[in-house]
């Protein structure tokens, strides 16, 4: 589309190489801000560096998640996913909402997921902070459509991307990134909810039908499936440590 970008990350090294990526390929200006949305300060960096630029769309893509029974979580990492699911969401939902208004239009794009519309046991927090995240985008989307600032929540399916590996989890078909990323921008504007990507649709829609109760023991067997590995990883490490 020929937007300049602001790409926001934790790691500068692969930051410059995105940028320059970017830059060679459409010939946009790349701004590079390394900061990690699981710190406090992270929101306030974020701000300044962006206050002398004309921000007319955030895309709110950051995030990850875990897996594997909630009792063996630790509070910790859990706790970082909120942070960065939820909270610095939030906080760069609201800043960049009052900017947008100000201009008199805009868009924000937050990154729901199909796991948003029910209880996923096996991957129980992840799960709540993206029905979190589709609760505000929906809400947002009636609140600041009048102002000129469109919002959609994008609730794609297992997308083949890194959150896999860091989540601990094995996919089987999964959603190109680049179909997520089309779809979203095109359903911007047009409607409050994209689910992008023929996967993403085939789930969600033969789940719909169901009650609530049904479709989260439906999930927690999906999800139980993409974890069993986990199980045959702490037999092993029983059974070195008998030996």
């Amino acid at each position: 589309m020929g937007l300049n970008l602001v790409v926001v990350a934790r790691n500068r090294e692969t930051l410059e190489t995105l940028s320059n990526d970017l830059r060679a390929r459409h010939e946009v200006d790349v701004r590079l801000i390394a900061a990690d949305l699981a710190h406090d300060d992270a929101l306030d960096a974020i701000a300044r560096a962006t206050e002398d630029l004309d921000v007319g769309l955030l895309v709110a893509a950051a995030g990850f998640g875990t897996s594997g029974r909630f009792v063996d979580a630790q509070f910790e990492r859990e706790a970082d996913v909120l942070a960065v699911n939820c909270r610095a969401v939030l906080g760069l939902s609201l800043h960049f909402a009052r900017r947008l208004i100000a201009r008199g239009r805009g868009g924000l794009v937050l990154m729901s997921s199909i796991v948003a519309f029910q209880g996923v046991p096996y991957s129980a927090n992840y799960a709540a902070t993206k029905a979190y995240i589709q609760s505000l985008a929906e809400a947002l989307h009636v609140e600041l459509g009048p102002l000129g600032v469109d919002v959609v929540a994008s609730a794609p399916g297992p997308t083949g991307s890194g959150f896999a590996a860091r989540a601990d989890m094995r996919m089987g078909r999964t959603v190109h990134p680049d179909t997520v990323a089309r779809e979203t921008l095109a359903a911007l504007g047009r409607r409050a909810t994209v689910l992008p990507g023929i996967l993403s649709k085939a789930l969600t829609f033969s789940l719909y039908p169901l009650p609530r109760f049904a479709r989260v023991r439906i999930m927690g067997s999906i999800m139980r499936g993409m974890t069993k590995h986990q199980d045959k990883q702490t037999a092993a490490l029983v059974s070195s440590s008998e030996t």
